[in-house]
């Protein structure tokens, strides 16, 4: 879903530049996701962190479901104007 909202949702004339940092950011949040696993593990338990990340992925889908629009066979400029209205 990251991957398709971010190729789709900026406007033309900024695709690249705001692609490239929307996904500088992705690859941060997986550093931090990555690399906090071992800490949360010994703070809540063999199992605490899954339930967390399952909390976290539950709360994603709510904000996915209210929130983004339909794109199937849509163009890219319909995208825009749904968007931005201009």
């Amino acid at each position: 879903m990251t991957w398709v909202l971010i190729s789709e949702i900026f406007p033309n004339k900024v695709r690249g530049l705001a692609s490239s940092v929307a996904i500088v950011a992705l690859w941060g949040a997986y550093f931090v996701l990555v690399f906090s696993f071992p800490i949360l593990a010994e703070k809540l338990g063999t199992y605490g962190p899954f339930y967390l990340y399952a909390g976290i992925c539950l709360l994603g889908f709510f904000f996915v479901r209210s929130k983004v629009a339909e794109t199937k066979g849509k163009t890219l400029e319909q995208l825009e104007h749904q968007i931005t209205g201009h």
